[in-house]
């Protein structure tokens, strides 16, 4: 059992992304509030767990109180004359300990363990949201009316929420859930129950900081000439930056970046992250998005001060950009070639030098497998026609085998959820595979956990979610 014990913290650790000793904490008050209740009344006990070999011994314990105050709680209080009859030292506020039998984690008060330990993780895992979005740094909270709570909004960003009370509101302001909205971030109590963020409408820091938002210090924008003997850089910049200045005084001196439009994405990004140099660029159409590699020189540039740099080079060119080093390029390639060896290996019934000898080829699915040209799999070394098409026969028979488990999968999602406007079959899949089944199940979620489930970006998780909620306002 204290092995079990070692092996649950370790597991609920890596599960939910939290210290040991947090979770080591949350079982030591867990065991504590089962043998509260088999004692009864109001004793006080304490847990402590070896973190070395999981044993754990269970103290009940009285709190030392001044003798004029008298016994509030006589299960856990003693007097302070009647504490030094047993430890001649011992002060007001400390405690006197006596060993009690441990109670067993296992069905004695395993409700109630359970209950304790997913508290203690939640808290846990609120409080690093908090300081993950305070680490930030951001001065204006940007999210969406969640819902309203004697009055206040609540605004939801990601998984983190913002209170804005109505007095913080702007006169005659009438938002809704659902609506999108911006707040200056007035004061962050991590004592309050419910929303630790308080956010203001009215502050005069609100309009100080949108302004420094909305203005800004660099702006981006891409030119193009159909007529070849023109310049459309070199015109827009004008004769020693006489027009490229003239905008930038009209925008209280914001600096202006003009790059070249190109209809290849790849070349436009490039473009649109000067005057940043950019090693190489691995395009994916299906999500729209692509990683650049910069080196290390380079990687400060690419970015920008705050990220200005790469956002607003997405904002200009459609495309999610993602910033990375050739080691962190090497190692995602790496991911994605083993996530491909699996499932050749698996899938195909060959061994990992096969799958290998695919991968190097350029192969990346089980599709490509079965419907590329056997005259391509016949160039490979190696491969003559019996192999190929007994690997284009494995393609196919796990393809469909697939194609039945997907069909079994979406039979289980409920009809309200598949009427969702904005989910297409794609998409219904990888939220079945995700266990979401029902409009409920994903107006529960939050907008990183469904990015996470299902791939798409974090505007598109919003409208997703904001829609799958409305019939919680409608009823």
């Amino acid at each position: 059992m204290n092995r079990e014990l070692l092996m649950l913290v370790d597991a609920i650790s890596r599960e939910k992304s939290v210290d040991r000793e947090v979770v080591f904490g949350a079982v030591e008050a867990a065991l504590a509030s089962a043998s509260k209740k088999l004692h009864g009344g109001e004793v006080d006990m304490r847990v402590s767990v070896d973190r070395e070999t999981g044993d754990y011994e269970t103290f009940r314990r009285w709190h030392v109180v001044p003798n004029e105050a008298g016994l509030q709680l006589p299960d856990s209080e003693i007097l302070h004359f009647e504490a030094l009859e047993q430890i001649a030292d011992i002060e007001v506020d400390d405690y006197i300990e006596e060993p009690v039998e441990s109670v067993s984690i296992g069905r004695i008060g395993a409700q109630a363990a359970k209950q304790v330990i997913l508290q203690k993780i939640r808290d846990a895992e609120r409080e690093q949201l908090l300081n993950d979005f305070l680490s930030r740094g951001e001065k204006i909270f940007v999210g969406t009316v969640k819902r309203l709570d004697k009055g206040d909004i609540i605004v939801e960003s990601g998984r983190v929420e913002g209170r804005l009370r109505r007095s913080e509101m702007i006169p005659k302001e009438n938002l809704r859930s659902g609506d999108r909205v911006r707040a200056y971030i007035a004061e962050v109590d991590p004592t309050l129950r419910g929303p630790q963020i308080l956010l203001s409408r009215s502050a005069p820091g609100f309009m100080i900081e949108l302004f420094a938002q909305e203005v800004g210090s660099r702006a981006k924008i891409a030119v193009l000439s159909h007529d070849k003997r023109v310049d459309p850089i070199g015109t827009c910049v004008g004769v020693r930056g006489s027009r490229v200045n003239a905008v930038t005084n009209e925008l209280a001196g914001e600096r202006v970046d003009i790059v070249l439009w190109s209809e290849d994405p790849a070349q436009f990004v490039i473009g649109a992250l000067a005057p940043a140099n950019v090693q190489s660029i691995v395009v994916d159409e299906e999500r729209h998005a692509m990683d650049v590699v910069v080196d290390e020189e380079n990687l400060a540039i690419s970015i920008g001060r705050g990220g200005q740099n790469v956002r607003l080079a997405s904002e200009l060119t459609g495309w999610r950009i993602n910033i990375m080093t050739a080691e962190e390029s090497q190692s995602k390639q790496a991911e994605e070639s083993d996530s491909v060896r699996k499932l050749f290996v698996e899938k195909l019934d060959v061994d990992v030098e096969v799958a290998d000898i695919l991968i190097a080829e350029g192969f990346s699915s089980l599709e490509e497998v079965a419907y590329v040209p056997m005259q391509e799999m016949l160039e490979m070394e190696g491969f003559d026609e019996d192999t190929v098409n007994e690997l284009r026969t494995r393609a196919k028979d796990a393809l469909l085998t697939m194609e039945i488990a997907r069909e079994e999968r979406v039979d289980d999602v409920s009809q309200d959820l598949r009427d969702l406007e904005g989910l297409s079959p794609e998409l219904i899949e990888k939220l079945a595979v995700g266990g979401i089944h029902t409009r409920d199940d994903l107006a529960d979620l939050a907008v990183d956990e469904l990015t996470e489930i299902s791939g798409v970006d974090e505007a598109q998780a919003k409208t997703l979610i904001m829609k799958a909620r409305e019939h919680w306002f409608t009823a």
